[in-house]
């Protein structure tokens, strides 16, 4: 298998299994790495229960919660020491649809180099979001577009299709970020120095099961992350 799905997971036992059995129904099959924050509710043991029946399951485990970027991080360096060409991020809790993944992977395969799941690309295509979360999220989306110029509509979209060579050429010890920063600073690195990025509309579909990892400062964090960018490609074009 030349593609691999991360899953990081904190408390989700009640989706962890469903998402794996999605995924392993897929007609495109995938290798699926879960990096678990030692879970309190038992997360990592349904996956090691899993590993026992299924050969493409792999699991990492953090001795604490540390974080969605650094997470990503350790699941891109382990992707990069095999031999995996195309490299997914997706959350474990059933917003992203498992049934997405092809798509996601055969638009890589067509000739670009970052792959978008996209809510905002066409239309708005968020599913059991408050009013507030929604416009947090859309217009915090804008605004990173008109700062950084990423012709994105959806930067801090958490679902994607990386391929191997964009991690390859960043510096992954620099990426510091988490949350919804994380994803902007990784579309972003990717961008500026010219790798082809574009989106494919999803449906996003909030969590039934478990409860959302959001918190204020995730949200300030990116907010000023943007900024951090615009000065570090700023000082790169300088150079």
């Amino acid at each position: 298998m030349n593609s691999l799905v991360i899953i990081p997971t904190y408390n989700e036992k009640e989706n962890i299994q469903t998402v794996i059995e999605r995924l392993r129904s897929l007609r495109i099959q995938s290798d699926i790495l879960i990096i678990d924050d030692n879970s309190p509710d038992g997360t990592a043991q349904i996956v090691r229960n899993l590993q026992q029946k299924y050969e493409n399951i792999h699991l990492l485990e953090r001795p604490e919660k540390s974080g969605l970027g650094t997470a990503y991080v350790m699941g891109f360096r382990w992707a990069l020491e095999r031999d995996y060409e195309y490299i997914l991020e997706m959350d474990a809790d059933l917003s992203h649809n498992p049934d997405d993944v092809p798509r996601l992977i055969e638009k890589c395969e067509s000739g670009y180099d970052l792959v978008i799941g996209s809510r905002y690309c066409k239309g708005v295509n968020v599913i059991n979001w408050p009013m507030k979360r929604l416009l947090l999220s859309y217009f915090a989306n804008y605004y990173t577009q008109f700062i950084t110029r990423m012709p994105l509509k959806d930067a801090t979209a958490g679902f994607k299709c990386i391929r191997r060579n964009v991690l390859e050429s960043i510096n992954l010890s620099r990426v510091k970020s988490s949350g919804y920063s994380f994803q902007i600073e990784m579309d972003f690195r990717a961008w500026d120095i010219g790798f082809k990025v574009t989106e494919i509309p999803i449906v996003f579909v909030e969590r039934t099961e478990g409860k959302s990892k959001m918190s204020r400062n995730i949200v300030w964090e990116a907010i000023f992350m943007v900024w951090k960018l615009k000065f570090l490609s700023l000082m790169r074009m300088l150079h």
